[in-house]
């Protein structure tokens, strides 16, 4: 094996060759505990694998320390950390692999560019509250954050190394007179009772974090770690250049007396008032430019560099588990400082489709359908103004075409094998431009499409793009469930309108037994329409299944608890079920043919959950990451047998997961796409992010849409694309 490249004829100057069974392709870093390589997976997903020095590997109490830094990591949800995919703290050499994620350290960004801007200190500091939330809710407590221990990802930033953590539950304790930790960014009781030690000395180093990325320096500097330690216990920080806003809830943070720090969640709490007070883009993310020249070189035998744009790894560096990168063309991060503040929104009462605005003409003329390629080339698209802060478009695929909306834009078509726009339907102007997009709809030779800001249903030629018919739905407030053949308005009243999807003409008008405002599904073209609804205390969930033809309600039961429906097969309905806060924490199966009832508990409550069904298979996946599939079919089993398999996936807000054959497929609101092995619960491969020069959007993104061998997907900056779905490891 060649050398790492390193100086010197140390420990590490011949790296291992594999740690377990992953070959260790290049060195991404080095530090006081162990060096940092760069590897993949079997499926070709990107790894960066700690391995501890040699002699560390000698000593039992380190030995220790790393099995707990392994445990603590994989406690904490990879929404906020680099998520551990494998490890084995009992080799000769012990290491741990976690998923590669492109991106520098806080401490290198401010060593290459400086203090950054208020909004961005805004930005960190909603992301840093949100991650130590996070970690403490586990029980685990970080004790070195740091801003080398802050990664600058894509989606947001990531706390990384939890080398000194230590959960609540450890044995591990402290040695007697040993202080481990960073001066600069260790609470007062760190060096006062460092067996003591609490969440809120995470809180203390997060300020003193915050300190270091509008000024460049810590609150407490000297050349002596020794005098830093006296004024951390004794002295005032220094706060001159912190943003006037942020300044208070800073010293708060600071403060000597850890019962008198906020907690993480005041923190988000008083963030958001913060928040209300600026628009978007004053409360904005990063902007970065890092090379990465060398990020695809391994695939083709040319090692990375040991270094990002900060210089060679050194102690300050050290174990952070990427190495700085960005996109092959040169990408820059942005992400949306709300996505650190604002959770999913809850489903309404109805599934409504998206808003447009006004209609204008169709901006292409005939349709010319293109026979398609022998050979399909991914392709990314940039006809419905890309790069424009209109948000995300979505998309649907009918007749070998792809039909997608954005602001601005009521719908257009485009050809599915390379992208070009056939035709486009505009609003006037700006008129609708804040309203949200959703699917089109393609059924019977008519696509269903929403205008003048969800006011009106347009039903348009799918050749053309040209209107067919219109229907005022504003009575409806938004409210209303497309199946294709049968549109269902709701709205204030308790009565339900059925309208011709073919035609827009209306088929029945009434009330549902038992019902005032129900959510309507529908799984298959010619399976039952059900109607579900809890109560308004969640104690009980009215489920009826419902005839679209004329609205007559065939069989009705009430269930306890609160339910949401997620799919469907034969008469099986598959729901979730909620807690008194409204997190997921079981997953039921309803025959609606004799009505009886499968309840499977997950083994703890997830976020603002989507759900999708294959099979007697649930997949949730959560806001903050962790994707879990439960078993349905067995009845009776206890939660962890119940649970096949976890994931964390990283991604902070996922779209709804999409099932097809053995895989699973979901996007993530930095524009990446993501397929994961639905049997083994392993990743498969991912795109890049695109996110552009735009804000990443703050909610759940559209699905992609898996059609004809290919996945088509949308992404912040604006653009639709494509990939083909046979081997996700080469996206």
């Amino acid at each position: 094996m060649p050398a790492s490249g390193g100086p010197g004829a140390g420990p590490e100057a011949e790296r291992p060759e594999y740690a377990g069974q992953y070959l260790l392709e290049s060195r991404l870093g080095a530090g006081g505990m162990g060096v940092v390589h760069l590897s993949r997976s079997t499926s070709g997903m990107r790894l960066a694998i700690k391995v501890v020095h040699e002699e560390l590997a000698a000593d039992p109490e380190f030995r220790a320390r790393f099995r707990q830094e392994v445990g603590a990591a994989r406690r904490v949800s990879g929404a906020f950390t680099a998520p551990v995919v494998d490890a084995d703290p009992d080799a000769e050499r012990p290491w741990m692999a976690t998923l590669y994620i492109p991106g520098p350290t806080l401490a290198q960004f401010v060593k290459r560019n400086g203090s950054v801007a208020p909004a961005q200190v805004r930005y960190l500091m909603a992301g840093l509250a949100e991650a130590l939330r996070d970690i403490h809710r586990v029980d685990v407590v970080h004790r070195d954050l740091k801003p080398s221990n802050v990664l600058l990802a894509a989606d947001g930033p990531k706390v990384i190394d939890f080398g000194i953590s230590r959960p609540s539950d450890s044995d591990l304790r402290t040695e007697t007179g040993k202080l481990i930790g960073t001066p600069p960014f260790m609470a007062p009781e760190q060096f006062r009772q460092p067996r003591s030690v609490g969440p809120a000395a995470d809180v203390f180093a997060m300020a003193s974090v915050l300190v270091h990325a509008a000024t460049g320096r810590s609150p407490f500097t000297s050349d002596s770690p020794y005098i830093v330690a006296y004024q951390v216990v004794h002295e005032e920080p220094q706060l001159e250049g912190i943003p006037a806003d942020l300044r208070p809830l800073i010293e708060r943070c600071l403060a000597k007396n850890p019962d008198d720090r906020p907690t993480p969640d005041t923190l988000m709490t008083e963030l958001r008032e913060i928040s209300a007070s600026y628009d978007t883009e004053t409360f904005s993310s990063f902007d970065l430019e890092y090379p990465i020249a060398a990020r695809l070189a391994p695939r083709h035998g040319h090692p990375l560099p040991e270094h990002g744009p900060g210089g060679p790894a050194t102690s300050e560096a050290r174990d952070d588990l990427t190495a700085g990168t960005a996109s092959r063309q040169g990408k820059r991060w942005r992400v949306a400082a709300a996505a650190a503040l604002t959770a999913l929104a809850a489903v309404g009462a109805f599934t409504a489709l998206g808003h447009f605005g006004t209609p204008g003409q169709a901006e292409a003329g005939k349709v010319r359908p293109k026979a398609p390629a022998a050979v399909f080339e991914p392709w990314s698209a940039a006809s419905l103004g890309a790069g424009q802060s209109r948000g995300m478009t979505a998309c649907s695929y009918g007749g070998n075409a792809l039909y997608c909306t954005r602001k601005g834009y009521e719908a257009a078509r485009l050809n599915p094998d390379d992208g070009t726009l056939q035709w486009a339907v505009r609003t006037n102007g700006d008129h609708g431009a804040d309203s949200a997009p959703g699917r089109p709809v393609l059924y019977g030779g008519v696509l269903h499409v929403t205008a003048d800001e969800g006011n009106r249903l347009d039903g348009l030629d799918p050749a053309t793009g040209g209107r067919l018919w219109s229907l005022d739905v504003s009575a409806s407030k938004g409210a209303f469930y497309d199946t294709g053949e049968t549109v269902l308005l709701g709205g204030r009243s308790e009565v339900v309108t059925a309208v011709d999807g073919v035609t827009g003409k209306e088929r029945w008008r009434g009330k549902l037994r038992g019902h005032t405002h129900p959510f309507f599904v529908r799984y298959a073209d010619t399976g039952p329409l059900y109607a579900v609804e809890s109560t308004g205390d969640g104690r009980h969930t009215l489920v009826s299944v419902v005839d679209p033809a004329d609205g007559t309600v065939r069989r009705q039961r009430q269930f306890e608890g609160q339910l949401a429906p997620i799919g469907g097969s034969g008469t099986d309905l598959f729901l979730t079920a909620m807690d008194d806060y409204s997190r997921t924490d079981g997953v039921v199966r309803i025959d609606t043919a004799d009505w009886s009832l499968r309840r499977v508990p997950l083994t703890g409550p997830l976020d603002a959950a989507q759900a999708v069904v294959q099979g007697g298979t649930v997949y949730v996946l959560a806001y903050g990451g962790a994707l879990v599939a439960v078993d349905t079919s067995r009845p009776g089993l206890p939660a962890e047998r119940a649970q096949r398999w976890r994931l964390e996936s990283s991604v902070s807000h996922g779209s709804l997961p999409v099932a097809v054959g053995d895989r699973l497929y979901f996007s993530s609101s930095d524009g990446r796409v993501l397929a994961v092995d639905a049997q083994r619960g392993t990743f498969i491969g991912q795109t890049s992010p695109r996110l552009g020069t735009v804000m990443a959007n703050t909610e759940s993104p559209p699905s992609p849409v898996v059609a004809d061998g290919k996945v088509f997907a949308t992404a912040p900056d604006g653009t639709v694309f494509a990939v083909d779905a046979k081997d996700p490891s080469r996206w």
